[in-house]
């Protein structure tokens, strides 16, 4: 336990371990390598030079997706507030239904995107990955298994994206289908009727359980409108690294409609790089 637990252990009536906020974040690997993407390109994008322009329009065409998804899902797209995230989105949340999005947030934030270094008179193109701050969406949404969460997803080349995920909504869920009495607020539970199944719930949340979230919503609810002009077979495009676990992740995904340019790959996790930050514990006076 932390030094703050063992100082008011006595005062303390309630205290439990869990994971607090979860973030997994999603990539394509061989994207990561630019002299794979100009081979992707010639091999199922007819040959096209990876220009500037190229990479722009990718871009512009997966905005006004999200501008279409947005209308006829009946959902804001919000800029980002002067304030906490958290506080302003949550009057959107209320009486949100199950595996609904209730908000889209389009924001300037830094990310790692290729760019393309050259002029159009020579016509001759030098890739390279580049920090640079950009416009990306965070799709807010109240998952049926996870509650509360959002998915941000970068419309940039090599399309990265971030699922971030709360265990204490996800042991609420599980709370009340198994009708414990409890007390809530925000990433802590306050009150709860049987401490000892809360722990039992707590310590059952497994790899699985985080990417099966993933498939759900990174690669398929959240899809784009682009088409690829071919099928690729490539195996171990698509990996999440959860930076909040060492658990490893493996599935195979067929079919999945998300990135514009892939149809068919396997999912696996990297190891987390610093496996003591694990968990977080919570306790209640």
């Amino acid at each position: 336990m932390n030094a703050f637990f063992e100082h008011h252990k006595n005062s303390i009536r309630l205290h439990y371990r869990c994971f607090d906020r979860l973030l997994l974040n999603g990539l394509i690997q061989p994207f990561q390598q630019p002299e794979r993407v100009i081979g992707f390109f010639n091999t199922y994008r007819d040959g096209k030079r990876v220009t500037r322009n190229e990479l722009g329009e990718i871009a512009e065409q997966y905005k006004n997706w999200v501008t279409n998804r947005s209308q006829k899902w009946g959902v804001p797209v919000l800029e980002p507030p002067d304030g906490r995230r958290d506080d302003f989105i949550d009057p959107y949340f209320n009486q949100a239904k199950p595996d609904q999005i209730v908000a889209i947030l389009r924001a300037r934030e830094p990310g790692r995107i290729l760019i393309a270094k050259g002029n159009k008179k020579d016509d001759r193109w030098h890739l390279q990955m580049a920090q640079r701050w950009i416009i990306q969406y965070s799709f807010y949404l109240n998952d049926a298994r996870w509650g509360r969460m959002f998915v941000r997803l970068c419309p940039y080349f090599p399309f990265t994206a971030r699922v971030c995920l709360n265990q204490h909504h996800w042991l609420a869920i599980r709370m009340r289908e198994e009708n414990i009495d409890f007390k809530q607020c925000t990433n802590a539970f306050l009150k709860c009727g049987n401490p000892k199944r809360l722990q039992e719930l707590a310590d059952s949340l497994t790899a699985k359980d985080l990417l099966t979230c993933g498939q759900k919503w990174w690669l398929t609810s959240l899809r784009s409108s682009l088409k690829p002009s071919a099928r690729t077979t490539a195996a171990n495009i698509a990996c999440f690294s959860p930076k909040s676990s060492t658990a490893t992740i493996s599935c195979s995904i067929s079919e999945p409609r998300w990135m514009p340019w892939v149809s068919a790959y396997s999912m696996q996790t990297a190891p987390l790089a610093n496996p003591r930050r694990s968990a977080r514990s919570s306790a209640a006076r």
